[in-house]
């Protein structure tokens, strides 16, 4: 067998194409689009070597669209997650033998298949099943998942690559181990990227997978099983299922092979998870890792000295990208009374000129939330604003359904800094800003660091460098990913390693070595290699 310490290729950060009015990746999207609304899909769960369908056929829509059907998934139930658990454990010994290299190379094809011929697939299959405009499907669904693959080759073969020292006589070697077990990713909607990299960096490190996706992000994340299994993924590595989540915790979370979750959504269900792997504690072979990245309520706190043009485009892109969708996005900003009427003003003004409507228009800025449920929630947080006598909406505060979940960009301008929509979670294009007295800048990091129980992101915008410096020491535990003169969104792989604490999840933080760290179960060999024969010591002798 051919043997040889190897080095993966260097990786480098995907270029975002700009789908400029006549460019050539423009009309290749568009194409796609066309295409993909032309015709409806029938998806199947992946369970081993079998596409499983069953009788229980769901549709799947546009969220700007919903009378449109772009084809259907098949649900699946309890017995479809045992089968999936099942057809990762006799996967395992294989995949985990397997040599490290080929195990990269299978997904450094997958990073190519993205960037050639499945980019604008993939991209219009997020476009329309997420409501996503062009940029954001490809900083998303193209460069992000594309850097998670590559970089985390790269990272993988760093793991390997840390050896211990050794001293005279002894040889000392680290193995890193696949967990003993099965592993779960359970993703969300909102990224494509992150329903890829949750269950392929478990994969990478020689574990098998159950996942789980969002059911709004079924359509798209059956693009990136296709891409998977053309790269080369051997049956039964990651096995595909959309089955409700209570169900899947039912069964994985009482086996006593589950050795890890990997988790991206709302705090209340990681919580939950958590405490039923708790109860399950003594039924398990070793102890599971969890990993997980839940809320957030992102700030972007404002000094005297900042530019106001420059926080009030923080505030627009912040907030009101992907409709404010990402558990990044802004959604309280702290502005100073000195600066308020110049950032209102911008912020009103660019608002104004944002369209809002379907993706396949490109002239659209905002495009629908979600879902009806999701639709419901915002609008309900909206209308409970208008009512209280402590508010006022400067921006936005329309919403309607009859054709797609559409949700205007709402800014709330509050009294109390204290109220619902300055400390809960929304999920949508709502933000809300307190006006704080100038001279109470110190107390008013304070406040923004107790408000909220998420630390997720957060941002500073000042020229005063000694305010730079006292917000980025009194926030420390505030955000796990923090910004200095920038929007609170817009993370990259092997930039700025994304996760947050508190309420916000366990910061494991994805798209950095210390994430695959948590894949993998450590082995130390030690080798002597001239064993001694005698037992006595040299200070066991006689003067």
């Amino acid at each position: 067998m051919p043997n040889g310490f190897f080095n993966v290729p260097l990786p480098k950060n995907e270029p975002v194409l700009s789908y400029g009015k006549g460019t050539r990746e423009r009309q290749l999207l568009k194409k796609a689009l066309e295409e993909a609304r032309a015709r409806q899909v029938d998806i199947p769960m992946y369970i081993g070597a079998e596409e499983v369908r069953t009788q229980n056929k769901k549709k799947l829509s546009p969220p700007h669209d919903h009378q449109h059907i772009l084809g259907y998934y098949h649900e699946g139930d309890r017995q479809h997650v045992e089968q999936a658990v099942q057809a990762a454990l006799n996967a395992k010994e294989l995949w985990a033998n397997m040599s490290w290299e080929h195990r990269a190379s299978i997904f450094l094809k997958a990073a190519d298949l993205i960037a050639g011929p499945y980019r604008y697939i993939l991209n219009a299959a997020t476009m329309l099943g997420q409501s996503k405009n062009a940029f954001q499907a490809e900083i998303d669904s193209a460069c992000e998942l594309i850097d998670f693959l590559r970089f985390n080759v790269y990272f993988m073969s760093q793991i390997y690559h840390d050896q211990p020292e050794s001293s005279p006589g002894v040889w000392n070697r680290m193995e890193y181990r696949p967990l003993e077990g099965f592993t779960l990713a359970i993703t969300p909607f909102n990224f494509t990227a992150i329903a890829g990299n949750l269950p392929t960096s478990m994969a990478m490190m020689g574990n098998t997978v159950v996942w789980k996706p969002a059911y709004t992000q079924i359509y798209a994340a059956n693009v990136i099983m296709q891409v998977l299994k053309k790269a080369g993924l051997p049956d039964g590595v990651i096995n595909l299922i959309y089955v409700d989540g209570p169900v899947v915790g039912d069964v994985v979370f009482s086996h006593p092979d589950f050795a890890g979750l990997h988790f991206t959504g709302s705090t209340k269900v990681f919580q939950s998870m958590w405490k039923a792997i708790g109860e399950n504690i003594q039924k398990y072979r070793g102890y599971p890792r969890i990993v997980g990245e839940t809320g957030g309520k992102d700030f972007i706190m404002v000094h005297p000295s900042a530019d106001a043009k420059e926080v009030a485009t923080a505030i627009v892109r912040g907030a009101f990208e992907y409709q404010g969708q990402k558990c990044s996005a802004a959604s309280r900003c702290y502005i100073p009374k000195n600066l308020w009427e110049e950032v209102r003003k911008y912020v009103v003004e660019d608002l104004k000129t944002l369209k809002i409507g379907v993706t396949e228009d490109f002239s659209n800025f905002i495009n629908a939330v979600i879902d009806e449920r999701s639709f419901n929630s915002i609008a309900n947080y909206i209308d409970n604003a208008k009512v209280s006598q402590m508010n006022e909406i400067i921006a936005g505060g329309n919403y309607d359904k009859s054709k797609g979940y559409f949700v205007e960009p709402t800014v709330i301008l509050t009294k109390d800094p204290s109220s619902t929509t300055m400390c809960e979670e929304i999920f949508g294009p709502v933000l809300t800003v307190y006006v704080y007295d100038p001279a109470n800048f110190e107390e008013t990091l304070d406040l923004v660091d107790r408000t909220s129980p998420y630390a997720l992101t957060g941002s500073i915008f000042a020229r005063d460098r000694y305010a730079i410096e006292l917000a980025t020491k009194k926030l420390t535990n505030a955000a796990g990913n923090f910004y200095i003169n920038d929007k609170p969104t817009g993370a990259v792989v092997g930039q700025q390693p994304f996760g947050g604490a508190r309420g916000s999840g366990t910061n494991d933080k994805a798209g950095a070595k210390a994430n695959l760290m948590r894949w993998v179960s450590m082995r130390t060999i030690k080798e002597t290699l001239v064993p001694p024969t005698d037992y006595r010591y040299p200070f066991l002798e006689q003067d």
